[in-house]
């Protein structure tokens, strides 16, 4: 089997971590395949919402300290492999964020350390109840330094210090009210609740998904004023498309649009 599998429902492209021996850890081929498969998506009109979850007991408990170990035998102590390694984690993060689709994370059992930092990472996350998440590396010695960058930008500074500073698991309810994930649900009740999640994005027309997704994190980095002066710029492209303008007159006339994406 491969290590990570695809499955289209439709404009849905369903992603499995398929690594349920090691808790999906994001090894190098798992991340290799990650990259593969976002790279793929990105030239993919057909697909308009994308979820990842897990096989097996677990979401992904982040990185594969077993093969970072091994990196260690190399002449300069691994140097040079952790600086690549983190270097494709990052990208493989990035990637979620530059995807025309918005990807909904479906985290289950546990989301720890990188694991975390991909629900963070991920547009929207369902999760079910009882998973546990954490950025745990500082209780072996290693503090979570790159998975703090998206869980930074998720949740409040001190909590996310707290958890990066104490190694402890958060559980849905707190990740709930501190930004982490959307809603929690029953463990049999996930794959349907990701799925009615992503079709009703799907539903959407697709050119104003993608326009809205870069705008709403380009703007975020941006001081208010010009938030506002790129935002108008953006709605203004968005306004001339024809799908747009069919859109709207279909709303006044209380007709179902007639979209050519």
């Amino acid at each position: 089997m491969p290590i990570l599998i695809r499955e289209d429902q439709g404009a849905i492209a369903r992603l499995t971590l398929n690594a349920p021996e090691k808790l999906n850890a994001l090894s190098d081929a798992m991340l290799a395949a990650l990259q593969e498969e976002f790279d793929a998506l990105r030239e993919d009109r057909s697909i308009r919402a994308v979820i990842l979850g897990g096989a097996g007991k677990a979401f992904c408990a982040g990185h594969d300290l077993k093969e970072m170990t091994q990196g260690r035998q190399a002449e300069d102590g691994g140097k040079a492999y952790f600086a690549d390694l983190f270097t494709r984690c990052s990208k493989v993060m990035t990637a979620i964020r530059t995807l025309p689709q918005p990807v909904i994370a479906k985290p289950h059992g546990i989301a720890t350390a990188a694991g975390c930092q991909l629900v963070a990472s991920c547009d929207l996350a369902v999760a079910a109840e009882g998973t546990r998440f954490g950025v745990n590396g500082v209780n072996i010695g290693l503090f979570c330094s790159t998975p703090m960058v998206a869980l930074s930008r998720n949740i409040p500074r001190k909590q996310a210090f707290e958890m990066l500073t104490t190694g402890e698991f958060i559980e849905p309810d707190r990740a709930i009210a501190l930004g982490l994930i959307n809603r929690a649900v029953p463990a049999d009740q996930l794959d349907d609740a990701a799925m009615e999640l992503a079709e009703t994005i799907a539903a959407k027309l697709g050119s104003a998904v993608k326009i809205g997704k870069q705008a709403f994190y380009q703007q975020l980095e941006m001081g208010l004023d010009d938030a506002y002066d790129y935002t108008r710029d953006v709605m203004v492209e968005n306004m001339l498309d024809r799908d747009t303008e069919e859109g709207i007159n279909a709303f006044i006339e209380k007709r179902p649009p007639d979209w050519t994406q």
